[in-house]
């Protein structure tokens, strides 16, 4: 029996000279791309994620989210409250719940994460999970910093961890 195609909506939202991309199925954003990442990221991460899928480009589908994005921006949202479909493995859906847990203008270590998820020894795989985070933002990886109190990777580059840091009031934190 052929499988039903899951379509996965998109579309972008603007911050400063930054877009990001938004996407999402039927049952909440599933996507967020960072502001140099392609519509061709979204394309591979689709098919890998959910093979009979169909993108569709639509902002009437993404109003309400790219609503939330453009208030945290400007700094009315502390706090998303979007349907999400994530599809990860357990320990990587453990890491994104732990992230969504960071409150607004807090950060956290890798350590800290590894430690909240009941994983201490986990930490360099709390970092690949939080690099593998379909929903940077929302799901706040931008607030995981090193143990030593300095920026480390994020998917979107320093500079956007950077500045999203800022925009949230945590400035004083270098690479």
């Amino acid at each position: 029996m052929k499988e039903k195609p899951v379509i996965i909506y998109h579309w972008s939202v603007k911050y400063n000279n930054w877009t990001f991309g938004l996407a999402a199925t039927g049952q909440g954003l599933c996507r967020v791309l960072q502001p140099h990442e392609p519509l061709q990221v979204l394309e591979h991460w689709a098919a890998r994620n959910f093979p009979a899928s169909l993108l569709v480009r639509d902002e009437h589908r993404l109003t309400p989210y790219a609503a939330q994005f453009e208030e945290y921006f400007t700094g009315s949202r502390k706090i998303f409250d979007l349907p999400l479909d994530l599809h990860g493995t357990a320990f990587q859906l453990s890491v994104w719940k732990a992230l969504l847990q960071i409150p607004y203008g807090i950060t956290k270590t890798y350590s800290e994460i590894a430690s909240q998820i009941s994983r201490p020894a986990a930490v360099r795989a709390v970092g690949a999970a939080n690099g593998a985070n379909p929903i940077p933002i929302v799901a706040p990886c931008h607030r995981v910093i090193g143990k030593n109190g300095l920026l480390t990777g994020y998917r979107g580059g320093l500079e956007v961890k950077k500045e999203l840091l800022a925009l949230e009031g945590i400035t004083g934190i270098s690479s």
